[in-house]
């Protein structure tokens, strides 16, 4: 891979060069992003009083996403999701009346692309300048089981209002199916600590609901008056049961990217996290399952140390007729938008 103006971090085992891109406004906010998974390893926003805040959880060393302790409990920390977003029933799907397998990841299912999916490939730098990042990846016709070429491009970029966006570009020389997203893990207290007391809003009132193994059913169950109800700003740990946390898919009311369909505010350090995007869905994960681990800045992760707020289209969607749409056509264009706003 060329480098362009990136940081030279370490070679692959493949033999390509891993580099970490920064971007930076000019309020001094900076977001760090690799070439591997495309992860966005840092994103950190100046304070009232000059303190730096690195509001997304990560590691120090670009090296470290590769080590046998975090790939051994992996929570995709920052990382490009794809082909295709949390879970697949069953592993398999059918377009046009053909049936396709694809690897088993999670169980009896296939989870965020498969065992070496795109949070694992090493993408290509298209372009680079100080606010933006534009990274390209092309998954080969079968890989993980997925018919045909499909060309990526995933495009970031830092705005001086302290919007970091992301945008999703793909096209495919066979009919096959798509839902991309993004999996950073936020804690608006520099990393430190458990997300609990986070004030979360969500602009939803309806979750998917899931069976035993987290796989979406069909079915949509209605928030309101329930302890999945976020459409009034609460506490995370305000009504959830405190050992599982929430790990749901909400429905959201399109807005044309108008106004927020998800916010997080810390009490604690100030800073609010606005959501915006054009995906119809955001999966509201709080990290559950992220094992012990040396994070960033000395700080150590367990359970409940970030959240996730991942906007794509309905899990399993491929398999369930009413759901949108989640087959890619060649000449057809898939594109998503999702925009990340802070204030502090």
């Amino acid at each position: 891979m060329e480098k362009i103006n990136g940081s030279w971090c370490f070679t692959h085992s493949s033999g390509e060069d891993i580099y970490l891109f920064t971007l930076r406004n000019a309020k001094g906010t900076e977001v760090c992003i690799t070439n591997y998974g495309a992860i966005v390893t840092s994103f950190k926003v100046g304070q009232a009083n000059s303190a730096i805040n690195d509001i997304v959880l990560g590691f120090d060393n670009v090296e470290d996403y590769l080590s046998q302790d975090y790939l051994a409990g992996y929570p995709y920390f920052g990382a490009a999701i794809g082909r295709y977003a949390n879970r697949i029933k069953n592993g398999e799907f059918s377009i046009d009346d053909k049936k396709y397998y694809l690897v088993k990841n999670k169980g009896a299912d296939h989870l965020h692309g498969g065992t070496t999916g795109f949070d694992k490939k090493i993408w290509f730098c298209d372009s680079y300048s100080e606010k933006i990042l534009a990274l390209k990846y092309k998954s080969i016709d079968d890989e993980e089981g997925y018919p045909g070429n499909l060309q990526t491009e995933l495009r970031f970029e830092l705005t001086d209002n302290d919007e970091l966006i992301h945008e999703f570009i793909a096209t495919t020389d066979k009919p096959t199916t798509v839902n991309l997203t993004h999996h950073s893990y936020f804690n608006l207290n520099n990393g430190r600590g458990t997300i609990g007391g986070h004030l979360v809003k969500l602009k939803s009132t309806a979750i998917l609901e899931q069976d035993d193994n987290f796989v979406v059913t069909g079915k949509l169950l209605p928030v309101v008056n329930t302890m999945y109800d976020f459409n009034k700003a609460k506490r995370i740990d305000d009504s959830r049961n405190e050992a599982d946390g929430y790990d749901q898919t909400y429905i959201i009311e399109k807005n044309d990217m108008l106004s927020p369909v998800a916010e997080a505010y810390s009490e604690n350090s100030g800073i609010k996290l606005q959501v915006f995007t054009s995906e119809p869905a955001v999966h509201f994960y709080t990290g559950k399952w992220i094992p012990p681990l040396k994070g960033k800045n000395g700080n150590s992760y367990g359970p409940f140390s970030g959240f996730c707020f991942e906007t794509h289209k309905h899990p399993n969607a491929i398999n369930i007729p009413h759901f949108p749409n989640t087959v890619l056509r060649p000449g057809e264009i898939y594109h998503t938008k999702t925009m990340y706003r802070v204030i502090s």
